[in-house]
């Protein structure tokens, strides 16, 4: 079910959830955000640009009705759409020139020691993972401005679980009976985040890199301590403000998951 924060004759906000991907990556054919749109809202088939989707098997065109920017398929929050061309456009001039204010909420492995910062580190490719990015040594291809402000909402410890794998269990002697989920006591780090700049994957590459990884992020942090019951990515777009066709400065919020009220 997908929730409508925000509707009026040119823009649609919505409520996305975590585990549905905005569009279509031409493998899979699991229901998406594009799905969704071109169901309940078909005059919107022809708003905004196609895109090119490329993989070892498939190269094909998809349609990307009315969505000016993505959020990652374990990504919950808030997803602005455009219903006509006109307004495609003027929003999409609002992100190029970074005049869109985005905030995320997210839980981060660790303590973060200082309560306010910035992350200024330019990202590029992994060269070892076609699916990941990276900041710092070792990124290849074009380097592309990246700069995350954060801000500390709440530092705690809680249960969680450890994925480990057989040759780790091995390692620790944890004997025979012992199963994957280890479970014990781990600090976190609650984190109200606004990225300047909209690069795939920012946030939690540059978590990655500042050595607080997102919590429960299977690509940027596999194996690690995740809250017991909190099965998703720890990462939430809580707000977005931007000014309307008509000038006016729309700010629309979507309310924390329900994973994040009770973690917290």
């Amino acid at each position: 079910m997908i929730k409508i924060l925000y509707e009026d004759a040119n823009i649609l906000i919505i409520d996305k959830p975590s585990g549905i991907a905005v569009h279509p990556d031409g493998r899979s054919k699991e229901k998406t955000i594009t799905d969704w749109v071109l169901k309940k809202y078909p005059k919107m088939k022809n708003v905004g640009e196609p895109l090119e989707v490329t993989s070892s098997k498939v190269h094909k065109v998809i349609k990307r009705p009315g969505i000016v920017h993505r959020l990652d398929k374990e990504t919950s929050g808030v997803l602005v759409l455009a219903k006509n061309q006109k307004t495609h456009a003027f929003l999409k001039n609002q992100f190029q020139n970074r005049d869109i204010k985005k905030i995320y909420h997210v839980v981060v492995s660790g303590f973060v020691k200082n309560d306010y910062g910035t992350i200024n580190k330019p990202i590029g490719r992994s060269p070892s993972d076609f699916r990941r990015w990276l900041a710092g040594r070792g990124a290849r291809g074009e380097l592309r401005e990246a700069v995350t402000m954060y801000k500390v909402l709440k530092r705690f410890e809680v249960q969680c679980v450890q994925n480990f794998s057989r040759s780790s269990l091995t390692r620790l002697r944890v004997g025979s009976h012992a199963t994957k989920n280890f479970k014990h006591t781990a600090p976190f780090t609650y984190l109200e985040v606004s990225p300047k700049t909209g690069r795939t994957h920012q946030i939690r590459v540059h978590m990655k890199y500042f050595n607080f990884p997102v919590a429960c992020d299977s690509l940027y942090n596999p194996g690690k301590p995740c809250p017991t019951g909190f099965k998703r990515l720890a990462l939430h777009a809580k707000s977005i403000e931007f000014k309307d066709p008509k000038g006016r400065t729309l700010k629309i919020e979507s309310p924390l998951p329900k994973e994040f009220e009770k973690l917290l």
